[in-house]
């Protein structure tokens, strides 16, 4: 036998596997939706300090506030997503049934509702999520 046919034939071998769990991938849906990030600063109108609400957010604040996804009965954490320069996100799911949530949200003190949701096959779930910042600022300072 020739040299390079003794090797030649392990790889195609290991090609043909790869190639098979390629194709015996597990069938895969998708969630999608737009992330807002909210902003409560305070403001001073007329001698009262009152909330104002901004959203300015701009890709570096989409990435300070990444998305998890975490399965709904153990709440063990499945993906992990960014949201893009324009809020957006999408992310590849097996068929199941998922929460969607804030990385960090109450070490960082974020007000955000958790998301319940189902994704089909080959359907896509949206869920868009508000993220409202500067939660925990929002102390009453005592008036003279």
């Amino acid at each position: 036998m020739l040299p390079s046919l003794k090797y030649l034939i392990p790889v195609w071998f290991a090609l043909v596997l790869v190639g098979t769990a390629f194709v015996n991938a597990a069938p895969q849906g998708f969630l999608e939706g737009q992330l807002k990030i909210v902003s409560r600063t305070p403001v001073e109108l007329d001698g009262e300090n009152t909330a104002r609400e901004t959203s300015a957010a701009t890709s570096e604040t989409y990435a300070s506030y990444p998305l998890i996804v975490l399965s709904r009965g153990e709440r063990k954490q499945i993906a992990r997503v960014t949201a893009d320069a324009a809020g957006n996100y999408r992310v590849a799911l097996p068929p199941g049934n998922y929460i969607l949530d804030v990385e960090g949200r109450v070490p960082k003190r974020l007000r955000v509702k958790t998301q319940p949701f189902t994704v089909e096959l080959n359907e896509t779930a949206h869920v868009d999520m508000t993220i409202v910042t500067e939660f925990a600022a929002e102390v009453s300072t005592p008036q003279d």
